[in-house]
């Protein structure tokens, strides 16, 4: 399946960064089959039409609220003094079905910035190399005390090393169809941080014995429930 990013509604809209690719990368000829998405769970099928500079579908085929990964799963984590490494884990975990990636910033951050559109092409393009017709929604940076003033505390879970707070194995996590993860900076949550999190209900998770990068570890609840989805 050869498949691009566009509009589908109110018509169907080849993105113009695609239509480029389509032209100047892939060389792709006029009556070739392709797939456009929109990112949104709907899926349009036709041949290229070429119109000047302009690239567009001939649309033989609509589906529409096509099914989404089950359960969701939203991370939300610190970015890394490398941003190469935080790129990585949006990639590996946008192939694996992440629903929705939030940027937390922490008392031990030592990033406080990101360019949050370059993260998000990074996201399409692992969305359309996986063949995922619904992208995550990637969230800017924000305050973890502003963070977890807005998300429900049931089934959300904080994954940090320090041994002085009871944490919960990951493997005894109950299924649920929506699931929250935080987690924290090279230098771990602080423990008012952590504190803060036991205070709101937030249970703690522990990922194992070894001690995770954390991007490793974003990477690794992305893999554990990717695991245990409905597919």
């Amino acid at each position: 399946m050869k498949l691009f990013f566009g509009e589908i509604f109110p018509k169907v809209i080849i993105n113009d960064d695609e239509q480029q690719h389509i032209v100047k990368v892939l060389r792709m000829r006029e009556g070739e089959e392709i797939f456009v998405t929109d990112g949104k769970g709907n899926l349009a099928k036709g041949t290229l039409v070429f119109e000047g500079k302009k690239v567009m579908l001939n649309v033989s085929d609509i589906k529409e609220n096509l099914p989404d990964f089950s359960p969701k799963l939203h991370i939300a984590i610190a970015p890394t003094k490398n941003i190469d490494r935080i790129e990585f884990f949006v990639e590996k975990a946008t192939e694996m079905g992440i629903s929705e990636i939030t940027f937390l910033n922490t008392e031990k951050s030592e990033r406080r910035n990101i360019n949050i559109e370059k993260l998000r092409k990074q996201a399409i393009s692992a969305s359309k190399q996986s063949q995922r017709f619904h992208f995550p929604v990637l969230n800017d940076l924000v305050k973890l005390q502003d963070f977890i003033k807005n998300i429900p505390t049931e089934n959300t879970y904080v994954a940090h090393c320090d041994e002085h707070f009871e944490r919960t194995n990951l493997k005894e996590i109950d299924a649920a169809e929506h699931l929250i993860f935080l987690i924290g900076p090279e230098g771990d949550f602080s423990p008012n941080e952590i504190k803060l999190l036991t205070e709101k209900g937030i249970r703690a998770v522990s990922l194992g014995e070894q001690r995770l990068r954390t991007e490793t570890a974003g990477i690794f609840v992305a893999a554990w429930n990717y695991f245990k989805s409905e597919w």
